[in-house]
């Protein structure tokens, strides 16, 4: 027993000093997205009147910004309220593309298609942002198409305040749920579905949510509290297997709100004191998940400060690092909250959070909310994530769970002036090359190189040695990266 403790810390301490060293300079696995809200127009289309030539030119000019400061993923709400922004046998055409529910795009074209080819264009992912309960952004002022599901099927809908919810008691509003994630997942190339921390709608003072009938018809001798769970626990599960089912290397993520649970309803939850919580307000257990299996990532929006009295960022960060169950963690970071107080006004708040972040083996990234706030360099922080964080590319990380066979070594023609041919023979399909450096005398692995360019590719490319970055006193080599970020083993270049 002894002996197999110290080969376990041994190898703990192995992977710890492999992070530190890979981390030194960058790490070539990160996890960097942005959330683009299409919600109310908040980051993309910047309104709901734009000619398609400029959607286009807007969503293009996003990418670009985003590349340039090192983000590797985009999650775009493609279903911001029982809508759509791509065409659907099963819900309208969204108003805040075109500016009236359910009417088309003119010229026609399909955004999703649009939007996820240029991101791949870039080696970036795209992951597809759907809001699971929401259905009328706003009750006095919405556009709604006779088409739409509150017309069709007015049975299946609440009102609470100012919003119209899809009632997640009702199994049919399941199963209409899942069919929407079935038909994207089957027809669109994505890398991930993702809802955020909308389930129940979070409370409004002295206002219950009308779902008593509900409740007694469905809840089946159940606390109404833990009823609600599991709804929330049954879409996730029909929405995981209809995925793994239909298209297996699609991931399934959530954005939960920050706080799970504080310590003061449970021995479990975080040293905070939040007004509401996933757990008693939300109804989403997003432990439970991730200990079931049911979802592969999980990005809590971690929006306070560092020493913020009620909900310390730090306390948080490593709360959910406690609390990962295997599944990989990415920090949800509010970029938007630049210039908001003291805290936020100082440009090293973000950078900190950054470091605080990568110090733990569990976490695996960031996702910032939201696109538009980089537009202003808030603080300066576009230009540190370009220049220093996010210097150099890394890949998402690859999960496990979801496929581990690494791809086929690449091939090399060197040829003259510099220039060198990358061939891909393997049967897997790869999305692109991966060109990394390594100091003299060091050990070829991967995690002990540098990653300092993607060559987006699937079979051939052609690079210029001279411009591949930062080479002097190094070795050069180049990887295959498949669909889910596995890598081959390294062939050197030079």
């Amino acid at each position: 027993m002894k002996n197999i403790l110290t080969l376990c810390f041994s190898l703990l301490a192995c992977l710890a000093f492999e992070k530190i060293v890979a981390q030194s300079a960058s790490p070539n696995y990160e996890f960097r997205g942005v959330w683009v809200a299409s919600v109310d127009n908040i980051d993309w289309p910047s309104g709901k009147t734009l000619a398609v030539a400029e959607q286009k030119e807007e969503f293009i000019r996003l990418l670009d910004m985003h590349q340039r400061n090192g983000m590797n993923a985009v999650i775009v709400q493609v279903r911001p309220a029982g809508d759509a922004f791509y065409p659907s046998q099963y819900e309208p055409w969204s108003e805040f593309l075109t500016g009236k529910q359910g009417l088309p795009p003119t010229p026609y074209y399909d955004p999703l298609a649009f939007m996820i080819s240029e991101t791949h264009k870039r080696g970036m992912e795209f992951h597809a942002w759907l809001n699971p309960y929401r259905a009328v952004f706003n009750i006095k002022k919405s556009s709604v198409s006779p088409s739409h599901l509150t017309k069709i099927h007015p049975e299946w809908f609440l009102i609470y305040g100012d919003k119209k919810y899809f009632n997640p008691g009702l199994p049919e509003v399941r199963q209409h749920t899942a069919r929407v994630v079935k038909d994207l997942v089957t027809r669109y190339h994505l890398d991930a579905i993702h809802m955020d921390d909308y389930f129940y709608p979070y409370r409004i003072a002295g206002k219950e949510f009308p779902d008593q009938k509900d409740y007694e018809k469905y809840g089946k001798g159940l606390n109404k509290e833990v009823w609600r769970r599991s709804n929330c626990d049954s879409i996730i599960l029909l929405i995981h297997n209809i995925v793994r089912t239909t298209n297996p290397p699609v991931r399934f993520g959530i954005s939960p709100f920050g706080v799970w649970r504080n310590k003061s309803q449970d021995p479990m939850g975080s040293d905070t004191k939040a007004g509401q919580t996933n757990y008693d307000d939300l109804y989403a257990d997003i432990l439970l998940w991730m200990q079931k299996g049911w979802i592969d990532y999980v990005v809590p929006q971690l929006y306070w400060e560092r020493g913020h009295k009620l909900a310390d960022y730090d306390v948080l960060l490593d709360w959910w690092n406690q609390n990962s169950y295997g599944k990989h963690l990415y920090i949800g970071q509010g970029i938007y909250r630049a210039g908001s107080n003291a805290a936020w006004k100082n440009p090293n708040e973000l950078p900190k959070q950054i470091q605080a972040l990568r110090s733990y083996l569990t976490t695996q990234g960031s996702a910032y909310f939201s696109s538009k706030s980089f537009e202003k360099n808030p603080n300066g922080w576009s230009d540190s994530l370009r220049n220093r964080y996010y210097h150099y590319p890394a890949l998402v990380p690859p999960m496990p769970w979801i496929d581990n066979s690494a791809p086929a070594q690449p091939l090399v023609e060197l040829l003259p002036n510099n220039m060198a041919k990358l061939v891909y023979k393997g049967d897997e399909k790869i999305k692109a090359f991966g060109i990394l450096t390594l100091t003299q005398n060091t050990e070829v692995r991967f995690v002990l190189a540098q990653l300092v360019q993607l060559v987006v590719a699937d079979k051939m490319a052609v690079i210029d040695l001279t411009k591949i970055p930062d080479t002097k006193d190094k070795r050069i080599f180049v990887v295959s990266v498949d669909l889910n970020n596995n890598v081959s083993p390294m062939t050197e270049l030079r």
